[in-house]
């Protein structure tokens, strides 16, 4: 132990000085688009509380009674006897909602992204996957036989590439795989012109629709809504940890046959305790509260939307998009340190907001990741903006 603990500790000192240390900031309350800090009360730009159900008391309310009515904990897997009519009935109020046949629970999405392709797919068969896929989906596809491809981040030609290469390669069945939405872009997935691949190979197209699902779309269904493809998607990951209520939980949905299978083999789930009662609650609160946010899908879009032109105006670099995710862009080898620095001052100035660097990125690619909320004011979006004014000016004369 003392030869590895001085490994990690000269490691752990070279992290800091490039100024990629990622430090942990407590807050001092519930989730919101104001919280408190050890520092002082702050504006949130940084949380993926889209709809800015995390702190909502209809859910707090929620979870409340189910822990009145069904106890704190399961202390099983969902097949011993973990399994309440509430976990049924949320599984089928996710599948009502995304169209699909059914749809199974898990921890979290990364449990589900996890256990979905070992359980699925076999060496006969071969996954096609976007370059700037979640790490969930990286992991997942790692613990599974079939052959592997990668394409460039959303280029179709790529695609069409690696689809080729499957087919020639003997693949039985050839899986897409893709996010809806990228994290650390704001970008989207181009689904239709996947789903058209799809169908010229004779592909699955499997989407994580974690960033999308309930506030992308007309009616909050996420990417393939929003796209015009809900019926060319096969299979859809997503959580209950962000726009749904921000507590925990994954889920996948999809065609009866995909949903039975992982019920008998998907790992995560057979080897994992049932998500808590109250998390079940409060989720189907906030599932039911999402499908009918009209109002607050309009709001956020328009936030979002002042967010980027006010920024723009103030000649900072931002990614192109139309998502609530922000990413404003510190290019360079000093683009890090820059961020960091930043983002600190930004705290500072009473607003939260947190730098993105390697490994989370690519390196020369450090970026402040600003997440709006339906919860945020016209005010909200403005100071932030002067904050990040502010920090820029006040970094650079150090």
């Amino acid at each position: 132990m003392d030869t590895l603990s001085a490994t990690l500790e000269a490691e752990l000192q070279s992290i800091r000085e490039q100024g990629l240390w990622k430090a942990e900031r407590e807050i001092l309350g519930r989730q919101g688009p104001h919280v408190t800090t050890p520092a002082g009360d702050a504006l949130n730009f940084c949380a993926n509380n889209y709809l800015g159900l995390a702190g909502d008391e209809r859910l707090t309310q929620a979870a409340r009674d189910a822990l009145d009515t069904w106890g704190f904990g399961m202390s099983s897997v969902r097949f011993i006897c973990g399994t309440q009519d509430q976990h049924r009935a949320l599984e089928r109020e996710i599948a009502a909602f995304l169209h699909t046949d059914d749809a199974i629970l898990f921890s979290s999405c990364f449990d589900a992204n996890g256990g979905i392709f070992e359980a699925l797919f076999t060496a006969k068969d071969a996954i096609v996957s976007d370059e700037l896929n979640h790490a969930s989906l990286i992991d997942g596809i790692r613990l599974c036989k079939a052959a592997r491809f990668r394409y460039k981040n959303a280029d179709l030609e790529d695609l069409r590439a690696q689809l080729v290469a499957a087919r020639e390669g003997g693949a039985e069945q050839v899986v897409i795989v893709t996010d809806g939405v990228f994290s650390m872009d704001g970008s989207y997935a181009p689904l239709p012109g996947i789903c058209d691949l799809a169908e010229e190979f004779r592909a699955i197209v499997m989407v994580d629709d974690s960033h999308a699902t309930g506030f992308v779309g007309a009616g909050g269904r996420g990417t393939p809504e929003y796209f015009g493809v809900e019926d060319r998607v096969d299979i859809l990951t997503g959580t209950l940890g962000k726009a749904l209520g921000g507590a925990s939980g994954g889920y996948v949905a999809a065609g009866q046959a995909v949903i039975d299978m992982l019920r008998q083999r998907a790992r995560p789930y057979l080897f994992s305790n049932t998500l808590a009662p109250a998390v079940v609650a409060g989720s189907r609160e906030a599932l039911r509260l999402a499908a009918a946010a009209n109002a607050e899908r309009e709001h956020l879009a328009a936030m979002a939307a002042l967010f980027r032109s006010e920024m723009e105006a103030a000649g900072f670099e931002i990614l192109p998009g139309t998502h609530p995710i922000h990413a404003v862009m510190f290019p360079g080898e000093d683009g890090a340190r820059q961020a960091v620095d930043v983002a600190a001052r930004m705290l500072e100035l009473g607003v939260y907001v947190t730098a993105f660097s390697f490994p989370v990125v690519p390196r020369g690619k450090a970026r402040i990741r600003v997440q709006l909320s339906a919860a945020h004011s016209e005010q909200d979006v403005r100071a932030c903006v002067a904050a990040f004014i502010q920090a820029r000016e006040d970094v650079a004369d150090r």
